[in-house]
């Protein structure tokens, strides 16, 4: 049975309005710590402590307090790290022995939404069938949680030991004999949960730091800046001679590149970059490179250059997660730029990242070179708001037009069409050698879905 509240990354929606609503926000904390108490995560006799980070949305202080108010509810101990990044909370808790974490964050969304993301004691997302038992727990008939009586407050600012703790986990992946001192780099905070720690992260390894979007107002995360808009990083890198740029997100679990001819790099381009060193340092593990649905064609004849194969999921970063681990890789990532370095982390980190992509160009270069290789195919994505999301192969006219597409492309182009995971859009992506193909069939298929599902 499909999940209501949980998607690809974890509850979203509009602060005040259900699912992020104050009694489902105290539900789910309580159901959370009833679920830590019942299980292994709780050592018998003490208190599971949880670990709340949260982005700089105005919205975010209130909704972790309503979870906080929940967890101790149940007997649960919150623990605050106040703004960090998604991946910092991650690291935190498979680190420090917290039971699980929580992350308050819409991630590249707009200030107006928020959502509500859940970290096993692993560090990594939790399995989906928890997901779904705790998902059908908050939405059962549940006695009354008498949380009034619960006297703590969670602190807003955290505690900055945590924070410290994470910077040093990330000053320790630089690549070996990499050196930053002196290099000078463009950083896009996105106005979100890196605009404190990445300047101070960069400038700690002695590099020449320009951060931009990094004075985060409670509205201004993700707008016109940060991964999503990085023409202003491109600029300011062209324009200052740095050797690099980076554009976060609000959470910074993802970033993207510019050169330092400003030529933006994504995801793509990092695994490219990154794949080919790890191949050359004898570093990299399993069979191949672990991309989605999503990678560029160009990668992939790129990666053939130098002897990889790419290995495609369906789009999230858990299934790329899932697909790691299976066959036992060590990198992978999303052209969205959310790149698992799993030697280092447990999920996506685009701080991390960036130290990769730094210290691989001290060691081995500009990036400009180091993705000369990669041609990217034209490639367009069209969003369809739909009313329903039923199996898309179900759907006569859509499989009809996704028929003839695919006959017409044959190996010369790529067509995906998926749901989003986070709202009610389909989304049709067609790649091909050539830009009238491109153009041609996006707009047939987006039309059979408008005419099938639409809004």
């Amino acid at each position: 049975m499909a999940k209501q509240l949980f998607g690809t990354d974890g509850i979203r929606g509009i602060p005040g309005t259900y699912p992020l609503d104050d009694s489902t926000l105290e539900r789910l904390g309580f159901v959370l710590g009833e679920f830590l108490l019942a299980s292994s995560a709780a050592q018998v006799g003490s208190k599971p402590r949880v670990l709340i980070g949260r982005d700089t949305r105005e919205s975010g202080p209130h909704i972790a307090a309503q979870i906080a108010r929940g967890l101790c509810a149940a007997g649960a101990e919150p623990v605050s790290a106040g703004v960090l990044t998604t991946p910092g909370v991650a690291w935190l808790v498979s680190r420090e022995g917290f039971s699980a974490g929580l992350v308050i964050s819409a991630s590249h969304n707009p200030y107006h939404d928020n959502g509500v993301k859940l970290i096993s004691a692993s560090g990594m997302k939790f399995p989906d069938a928890i997901e779904a038992e705790i998902e059908a727990k908050i939405l059962g008939a549940l006695a009354a949680i008498r949380a009034a009586g619960c006297k703590q407050k969670l602190d807003r600012v955290g505690d900055e030991r945590l924070h410290q703790d994470y910077l040093d986990g990330l000053r320790g992946a630089l690549l070996p004999g990499a050196k930053l001192a002196g290099m000078k780099i463009v950083l896009d905070c996105a106005n979100g949960a890196a605009s404190e720690l990445a300047p101070q992260l960069f400038r700690s390894l002695g590099a020449n730091v320009t951060a931009i979007h990094n004075t985060p107002d409670g509205r201004n995360i993700n707008r016109d800046c940060g991964s999503l808009h990085p023409e202003k990083m491109q600029k300011a890198v062209a324009l200052s001679g740095a050797a690099l740029g980076v554009a976060f997100d609000g959470d910074a679990d993802r970033a993207i590149f510019a050169t330092s001819s400003g030529r933006l790099v994504n995801g793509d381009g990092v695994l490219l970059a990154i794949g080919g060193y790890l191949k050359s340092a004898g570093a990299l593990k399993g069979p191949a490179i672990v991309g989605t649905s999503m990678a560029n064609l160009g990668l992939e004849r790129a990666l053939e250059k130098y002897g990889l194969k790419l290995t495609r999921t369906d789009v999230g970063d858990r299934y790329v997660l899932e697909e790691m681990q299976r066959s036992g890789a060590n990198f992978g990532g999303e052209q969205s730029g959310h790149i698992l370095f799993l030697d280092d982390a447990t999920t996506g980190d685009g701080m991390l990242t960036a130290v990769k992509v730094a210290s691989l160009i001290s060691v081995a270069g500009p990036l400009e070179s180091l993705v000369a290789d990669l041609k990217i195919f034209p490639q367009k994505i069209v969003n369809v708001k739909v009313r329903s999301k039923p199996a898309l192969e179900s759907l006569p006219e859509v499989r009809r037009a996704l028929k003839d597409a695919e006959a017409a492309l044959g190996k010369s182009g790529r067509v995906v069409l998926r749901y989003s995971g986070t709202e009610p859009v389909a989304r049709v992506m067609v790649e091909a050698e050539h830009e009238a193909d491109v153009t041609r069939w996006t707009e047939t298929l987006a039309a059979a879905l408008r005419t099938a599902i639409g809004a």
